[in-house]
């Protein structure tokens, strides 16, 4: 606790970095960046930090600082990946320095879904968000969240249908 009685920025990192560094890791399919996500968004809210802030404001703010880092993250990656096309026709092939967070069927079957609906499936299932977490960290509806999560559990589960 802090002088004022409120919830420390160092509290508040001790009791949740671990989590969001795996949310974060799920994103990006890479836990060293997602660590780095992460050590970015308590910088965020460091430079924002006021001590009666609640616990869960702070929490909020900092899955939005992940999702939108995250994302920011992958549109990099397209980015190389593309240029990295053009260099593999003239030198040959480049391999994809990512460091995979999974390889269950779960996450390979996950990883085949838009982006969006990843979003959501990670936020709401694996971070245990409501809809309402889950529509205000990714700067959506809920709606929006609703029908993603359908559509997105309901392609899982045909994609992993024959493989129990």
């Amino acid at each position: 606790m802090d002088a004022g009685g409120g919830l420390s920025l160092a509290e508040l990192y001790e009791r949740n970095w671990r989590r969001l560094a795996r949310l974060a890791a799920l994103l990006v399919d890479d836990r060293g960046v997602g660590e780095d996500i992460v050590q970015e968004a308590f910088i965020a809210l460091h430079r924002a930090w006021d001590p009666s802030r609640s616990e869960a404001s702070a929490l909020a703010f900092l899955r939005t600082v992940v999702v939108n880092r995250s994302r920011s993250v992958l549109r990099h990656r397209g980015v190389v990946r593309r240029h990295q096309a053009t260099l593999r026709l003239e030198e040959g092939v480049v391999s994809d320095p990512a460091d995979a967070v999974g390889d269950s069927e779960v996450v390979t079957a996950l990883r085949s879904l838009p982006r969006r609906m990843q979003e959501v499936l990670v936020l709401r299932y694996w971070d245990d968000l409501s809809e309402a977490e889950t529509a205000a960290a990714l700067g959506i509806s809920t709606g929006t969240v609703k029908s993603s999560a359908s559509r997105g559990l309901a392609k899982l589960e045909k994609m992993l249908e024959g493989r129990r």
